[in-house]
């Protein structure tokens, strides 16, 4: 195994949900519409009640089936909320990014990442605002929340020690920390606007959150 494998294993970023213990999936067209439906009307109910106080007999409401029948797809609450995150996983943790005219200019490229991450978290805010609840009382869920966390610090902390190593950023910096402090902006920001209310409007959180990643690094923002 290569140096370059491994570093490529760490940086790999972990799923939302560990799916391992789950259910088989139904094989007939008739049980995948019914899994989906139970999983889209779980989504409804936590975001709507929060994980604690959701009970099965609301998500079978919301699906108009039996409790028999969600016990033919899933063992629990717990279960079908992995469900539900590992639907979403896709849009929440490759959301894509806008195309950029000037990939070589960093502040054009960190503009687009921070535009696709508010879109992102503004499509699923009220799910965003759930995995903060469910990471205070699951410790597996609040590991890799974090281990996500850290993957994606490592991916923004090479970006910015490559611009130190070009000379376009403050050398001084440790790559890792500045990471972390300008990724946390621009989560807590998401956060306070899609997840708990504030909703403002995106285009002044990227206008914004671009500016002061820019400045922090000592980088050029777009005007």
């Amino acid at each position: 195994m290569t140096d370059r494998s491994a570093a490529e294993r760490l940086d790999e970023v972990p799923a939302l949900a560990d799916t391992s213990g789950m259910k088989e999936p139904p094989t007939t067209a008739r049980g995948v519409r019914t899994r989906a439906a139970l999983v889209a009307a779980a989504r409804t109910v936590f975001e709507r009640d929060g994980f604690l106080a959701s009970r099965l007999t609301d998500i079978t409401a919301e699906a108009k089936c039996s409790i028999g029948t969600f016990y033919t797809y899933f063992t629990s609450k717990e279960e079908v909320f992995t469900a539900v995150l590992e639907a979403a996983q896709d849009d929440m943790l490759h959301p894509g990014m806008p195309r950029v005219d000037d990939a070589d200019d960093p502040v054009a490229v960190i503009e687009a990442s921070n535009r696709a991450y508010f879109e992102t978290y503004k499509r699923n805010g009220r799910l965003m605002r759930l995995q903060e609840q469910v990471a205070t009382i699951d410790d597996d869920f609040r590991r890799r929340r974090l281990e996500r966390g850290e993957a994606f610090a490592r991916r923004n902390a090479k970006s910015i020690e490559k611009l130190q190593q070009d000379g376009r950023v403050d050398a001084t910096l440790d790559p890792m920390m500045t990471s972390r402090a300008l990724s946390g902006m621009v989560s807590r920001l998401a956060y306070s606007s899609f997840a708990l209310g504030e909703d403002w409007p995106v285009d002044d959180l990227v206008e914004t959150s671009t500016r002061l990643w820019a400045n922090a690094l000592g980088l050029t923002a777009p005007r």
